[in-house]
Formats: structure tokens, C-alpha cells, sequence
């Protein structure tokens, strides 16, 4: 049971970090986006990708580390939404964008308390 969370706890990360890191590059070319701020957007992406693999190493760390950026990207996003976003839109993108990190770090968090615990 244990390894099972560990298992969904990375692929969600995983997943999370590497589609954003694409949909970044991606929508940063289709919009020919100047290299300075297409490099700043994949920058933030990479950090997601290192923020779903710091748990591999130091699951404690790494996993409250998800929850923390996962909360303050669904705040962030939601101060700073384009302001004629329907607020569907607005509430689907933010448990789109914060939801997977804030889960997966939950399950790292569970998993790694289970093994102190010595369950």
C-alpha cells in the first residue's frame, strides 16, 4: 500500500510538472513569444519539474515543499487571473494548476510519515 502512494504520489508530480513545462515552450513558440521571456517561462516550468523530483530524494521536504507551491500558485493564479475570465474558467484553471502538486505532496507527506512510524 505504501509503495502504491509513492507510485501515484510521483506520476502525479511528475505529470503535473512536465505538462506545464510543455505548455509553456509550446504556447511560448505558437505565440513567437521574444527568447528572454520564453526562457523565463521554461525557467518556471524546470522549477516544477525540480519540485516533483525533490521528493524522490527527501520525500518530508519535498512533499510539504509541493503543498507550499501548490497553494501559493492557486493564490497567485487567482490574484492574478485575466480579469474577464468567467469564474468557471477562473476555478477550473486553479484546481488545474495548484490541485495536482498540493495532492501528490499530500501523499508524499503520508507515506513518509508511515515510514517513521514504521508502518
Amino acid at each position: 500500500m505504501n509503495l502504491r502512494k509513492v507510485f501515484i504520489a510521483r506520476a502525479l508530480a511528475l505529470l503535473w510538472a512536465v505538462f506545464w513545462l510543455f505548455f509553456f515552450v509550446v504556447e511560448s513558440l505558437v505565440w513567437r513569444t521574444p527568447t528572454l521571456v520564453m526562457a523565463s517561462w521554461a525557467g518556471v516550468g524546470l522549477l516544477f519539474v525540480i519540485l516533483a523530483m525533490l521528493p524522490w530524494r527527501k520525500e518530508g521536504i519535498g512533499g510539504l515543499l509541493l503543498v507550499v507551491a501548490g497553494l501559493l500558485i492557486g493564490v497567485a493564479y487567482v490574484v492574478w487571473a485575466p480579469p474577464g475570465l468567467p469564474l468557471a474558467s477562473r476555478v477550473i484553471t486553479t484546481v488545474v494548476f495548484s490541485g495536482p502538486p498540493v495532492e501528490a505532496g499530500i501523499l508524499f507527506l503520508r507515506h513518509h510519515r508511515a515510514v517513521l512510524a514504521g508502518i
